[in-house]
């Protein structure tokens, strides 16, 4: 049934298994969907030849990767095969009256394909084969296959593929499990050329420029440290016993970073205080689901305790009224609203490395929930080739605290180097142990101790010497 599309011999052997659970692991951009796609087509023809019924759900990353997926391959292959289509968009509500879009080819006879975005709701509800489509960075993936896996009780097929996205994760432990329940594939870029795929191994290897993100996204190697944007080695490097504790705030300038959600992510406030270049947390505040009202009074009382020189606020969706209320509260030179484009989320994503590089940030020791939200956010190659990042899902927010903590390293270092109170003015006393502009003090131990997170006063004695 495959005469009018030729297919590469690793896209032959994959249509070719019909094996219930299957799996494979393909390098990027090499077909993994469109392949799938056309085995999904297939089954449903044969099927509606047979007299029968074999609908199919696809879950997507996304909403946009479901519609490609519906467009470029079910509908691609279908028209291939003759079939008359009859395709739909329309409004899907979970049980819980959540409302998701969903794309959907109906062959007749009961044979349905529907797309939509995943999450555990619409993986709910359905008893029919599954197409889990690069299965590795879906957010809750674990949860989504603990609602998704009764779908096929009935005796109905699953499909998973995926590029690898590091040791971790539902597609992780599927594709490696030492079972012969499975069907598993192994699709690198080199093995697709070896089989006739047309690509410049040596060109798209040099126009990528990474050699981790190369070995993971073509090489479909099982990499973890390395595509994790902070290591556990650079947040075990940085964490404090002292840090997160608001009574050891010593005055200081300090910065807040704030990323805003309203009811399935964390809304989060972290406070930095600069103690010389070591960027100390004070206090790390979370709220699930509370109101705006709820949100401003946190953000109140951090402020009134801690007179940030400056705050970084998420301004994205639905932060744009929060950003433009706290603006007429505390001032435009201390409110920054940040919109979350891939540029401005690798900025900030990078200057919290570099602390943690530095070793120039403190941040609370042993605190599970921050330790994976700051280890959640993958390096991965988008679309385009560019890197960009995204979280692996796995933790109880959208690694809402390691962007908290991000926007607060941006807000920190665009404030410039330590000068003293909130307000911009040096104190005297900071003056004397730490100088400004430059010039030192009479004994700098008097001044700053960034090793305990303190600014220490000096004795009379220091500043009388030092005026």
């Amino acid at each position: 049934m495959t005469g009018a599309i030729p297919l590469y011999a690793y896209q032959r052997a994959w249509f070719a298994d019909r094996a219930r659970f299957k799996i494979g692991m393909w390098s990027r951009q090499v077909g993994k969907t469109f392949t799938t796609g056309l085995e999904i087509v297939d089954d449903v023809m044969a099927a509606k030849a047979e007299g029968r019924a074999s609908p199919w759900l696809i879950l997507s990353r996304a909403d946009r990767q479901a519609r490609e997926a519906m467009r470029a391959s079910i509908q691609t292959h279908a028209r291939a095969y003759g079939l008359a289509l009859k395709g739909m968009e329309y409004d899907w509500a979970d049980e819980g009256g959540n409302t998701y879009r969903a794309h959907e080819w109906d062959a007749g006879g009961g044979n349905i394909v529907t797309a939509l975005p995943a999450n555990p709701d619409t993986a709910r509800g359905f008893s029919r084969n599954v197409y889990l489509d690069e299965f590795a960075i879906h957010k809750d993936a674990r949860g989504i296959w603990g609602a998704l896996y009764p779908t096929i009780t009935r005796g109905w097929k699953i499909r998973v593929t995926s590029t690898p996205k590091g040791k971790s994760g539902k597609f992780y432990e599927l594709m490696t499990a030492d079972d012969d329940r499975w069907s598993r594939h192994v699709v690198t870029i080199h093995r697709a050329v070896a089989d006739g795929y047309p690509a410049d191994i040596d060109a798209l290897r040099e126009g990528l420029a990474d050699d981790e993100l190369w070995r993971q996204e073509y090489e479909c190697e099982w990499l973890d440290e390395a595509v994790a944007w902070l290591t556990w080695e650079l947040i075990d490097g940085v964490e404090h016993p002292d840090a997160g504790n608001p009574s050891l705030y010593s005055g200081g300038r300090c910065v807040i970073g704030n990323d805003i959600a309203r009811r399935r992510d964390l809304w989060v406030a972290w406070v930095l205080e600069l103690v010389g270049d070591v960027a100390w947390t004070r206090e790390i505040r979370t709220l699930r689901g509370a109101t705006f009202r709820e949100q401003d009074e946190t953000l109140d009382e951090l402020v009134s305790r801690y007179r940030p020189a400056r705050i970084g606020m998420d301004q994205t969706g639905m932060g744009e009224k929060p950003v433009e209320d706290a603006k007429r509260r505390y001032g435009d030179s201390v409110v920054e609203g940040v919109l979350f484009t891939p540029a401005a989320r690798l900025d900030m994503a990078t200057a919290m490395r570099e602390r943690c590089e530095d070793r120039t940030i403190r941040i609370p020791a042993g605190d599970g929930a921050l330790r994976a939200d700051l280890h959640a956010i993958k390096k991965v190659v988008g679309l385009t080739g560019a890197p960009r990042l995204l979280a692996d899902g796995d933790t109880d927010g959208h690694a809402d605290r390691f962007w908290a903590g991000a926007l607060a390293c941006a807000a920190a270092d665009l404030g410039g180097p330590f000068t003293g109170a909130a307000d911009g003015r040096v104190s005297a006393a900071i003056a004397a142990g730490y100088g400004v502009d430059g010039e030192t003090g009479p004994d700098a131990r008097h001044g700053i101790d960034a090793d305990r997170g303190l600014i220490v006063s000096p004795t009379a004695e220091d500043m009388q010497a030092y005026g």
